[in-house]
Formats: structure tokens, sequence, C-alpha cells
């Protein structure tokens, strides 16, 4: 099959894992380079994976590149995204799809108009963890799926000292650490009917107090929500809860638990793409491990790309897709309507759930035998 020529856009925090990975793990990826638009960052990255330094105009002129991965931050998807569209690239896009409804919609929009392919994060429903649970549920382990319990308690006023956007518009714990778990249900138990939800936001003033950082004792204010809580009702008909408190703790606590008619499902924190999964079926006290089904159980962030590249070349619709990221920023969106305006909201949007890995795959299989992917 012939390689993808793919650049990445943004050489910040999380580009070493994304270079590290698609340099490394899937023969389908031919990395031209990064571009960043701190030429030390980007030089650094360049030189450390051995690829490219590139500008913005160099991807957005050489036909020879087809995929671009964008890495940068949230309030930068919607304008970076568009250019690459607008030039004829396919786009794999960090989490969110956008920061705005209106946005993401346009992007979708403009994507189909162009008949390009747009996909995004996260892609970590993808890995072992949620691949098995979505086999147990499916295989009927715990019976009937009827309610679920997605739960994320972490401390962002220690973590926006060093990754400054969390303090920012789609730095939430809802849209920036949420959409993890929300996609993980998704990816599992379809499309939401409708929601409603409750938010808080603080605006609190803090100061950094990271002697190492360059902003070191300046002011900064958290502008994005705090606490998100809404209840969903899927499609199927299945009810469930997010619960995301960024006011609380770090190390975080997390957890997604979906109940059914025979048993509960336990699954691990879905911003890895590993973890233990278990199960406790009716008339047992004890959580029983489920063997892992699928490989990529360390960190695999850029499979999405990887395996969208795969997609483009069978013609097929990629499993991390557009119509799925945007209807988990419609499901964020709508519980912040619902709060707005104290009334259920529902969700206009919808998908196709994706299409399961092949199970028994392990590390390294896709790469050895892609076909495979296209199941």
């Amino acid at each position: 099959m012939k390689k993808m020529k793919t650049a990445v856009i943004g050489c910040g925090g999380i580009s070493n894992r994304y270079l590290t990975n698609l340099n490394n793990m899937f023969s389908i990826i031919d990395l031209a380079g990064c571009y960043d638009r701190h030429d030390d960052r980007c030089a650094a990255m360049a030189e450390k994976h051995g690829i490219r330094m590139l500008s913005m105009e160099d991807i957005l002129n050489d036909p020879e590149i087809e995929l671009v991965v964008n890495l940068t931050q949230p309030k930068s998807h919607f304008d970076v995204t568009s250019k690459l569209l607008n030039a004829g690239k396919h786009v794999y896009t960090e989490k969110v799809l956008a920061v705005s409804l209106e946005e993401g919609r346009a992007l979708v929009e403009l994507a189909n108009e162009k008949g390009l392919y747009l996909g995004a994060a996260p892609d970590t429903f993808l890995g072992a963890a949620v691949q098995t649970a979505r086999l147990a549920i499916e295989n009927g382990l715990i019976g009937k799926v009827t309610s679920c319990v997605a739960q994320l308690a972490r401390d962002n006023k220690s973590y926006s000292q060093t990754i400054p956007f969390l303090a920012e518009p789609g730095g939430g714990v809802g849209f920036d650490v949420g959409i993890y778990y929300l996609t993980a249900l998704l990816s599992v138990l379809g499309p939401v009917h409708k929601v409603n939800g409750m938010l808080k936001t603080n605006s609190d003033r803090c100061v950094v107090i990271q002697p190492k950082s360059d902003r070191f004792m300046q002011e900064y204010t958290l502008v994005p929500e705090s606490v998100m809580v809404g209840t969903l009702q899927f499609d199927s008909g299945v009810i469930g809860t997010l619960h995301f408190n960024s006011e609380c703790i770090s190390p975080e606590e997390c957890n997604i638990t979906v109940f059914g008619s025979e048993g509960v499902l336990y699954m691990p924190d879905p911003n890895s793409f590993g973890g233990k999964v278990y199960y406790r079926p009716k008339g047992c006290e004890e959580k029983i491990p489920v063997p892992a089904a699928f490989g990529y159980s360390e960190n695999s962030r850029g499979i999405g790309a990887a395996e969208m590249a795969w997609s483009i070349r069978a013609g097929r619709t990629p499993r991390a897709s557009k119509e799925m990221a945007y209807h988990a920023l419609d499901v964020l969106h709508s519980i912040v309507k619902s709060c707005e305006e104290e009334r259920n909201i529902p969700i206009e949007s919808t998908f196709e759930k994706p299409q399961p890995l092949p199970r028994g795959h392990i590390k390294g299989y896709l790469d050895l035998d892609p076909e495979a992917a296209l199941v």
C-alpha cells in the first residue's frame, strides 16, 4: 500500500509522542516534516526525530503532502484546519474539533464540500482498554446495558501553571479532558439523543508560582468551566451521567462504569490506551479482570491519524471520524446550553458508530497487515 506523505503542525508538549509514533509505528505514514510558529521549538523537534523543519507555506504548497496532523492549541484549530482543507489537504486534528459548535460545523461542511477527509482525536478509544470493553459489552457479558457513569476529578489550578491553554476557552475540564470520557462512551454506546446539564465557572484569579516558568509571578484568570455535570439519554435508551470537576485533586481520580442487567463493567482512564477492564457479574462480590483482546495498550497517540490514512487509501469512513468528533462537541455545547436555558436539549447531530478493530489485534499488527484495519 502506498505510503501517505504527512506533515505535523504544532510542536508543543504532545508533539513528541505523535512524532515518535508516526515515525515508527505505522507503515502507512511517510513523515515529511513539522512546523511551529516558534522556530526554536520546531527546530528541536525536527532534529530530534530526523525530519525536515517546514514552513506553513511549504505544507500548503507541496502537492505531495496529502495529510496534515494539526497539534495546535484548541483556539487555533479552526483557522489552521480550514486553511489546510482549502489547500486540498486531508486533516487529522487534536481534540477538540474546534472551540465553538459553529466552527466545528463549518469545518465538517468544508471537508464535505472539498471531498476531503477530516478526523479528530481523541483516538484513545482505539486502544486495548476501550476496544476490549466494547467487545465484552457487545458479547453480552453484562446483559442489556441500562446506564453508565463517567467521572473525572483533577486540579486545573495546578495544571494551568505549566499548560497555559487550560486557562483559556476550550481548555476547561469538559472540553479538554471530559471529551476522552465522552468519546469512549460514544464509541461503545453510539449517539446521544438529548442532554441536560449544569455548569460551574469560577473565573478564579491565579498567580504562577512555578519558579522555572517564564511567567513566574504573573497573574492570569481561569476562564473556562471548572465543573460540568450532564445527564445523557442515548439513542439506544441507555441513560448516562458525566461528572467532570477540575476544582479537586491531583493526581486525577477517574473512572467509567457501565451498568447492565447481568453485571457491571469497569473501564480505566480513557485518557490512556491501556489499563485493566473489570466486570462484576450478578451474584458475585468480586471484580473479575477481562483479558485484553486487542493491542495498543501503550501510548499510541497517532493511531487515529494512521487509521485515517488507511481509510483514505481504501475509500471508507475513518474510525476517528469528523462526524463522531462533531457529535461529541455538540453534546458538550448542549450541556452548556441546557444549563443556560434550564431545559433538556435535543442533539441534532449523529454519527455511525465506528467499526471495532479486528480481534486479536497486537502491537504492530496494523503495521504488518494493514488490510486488517480495513475490515
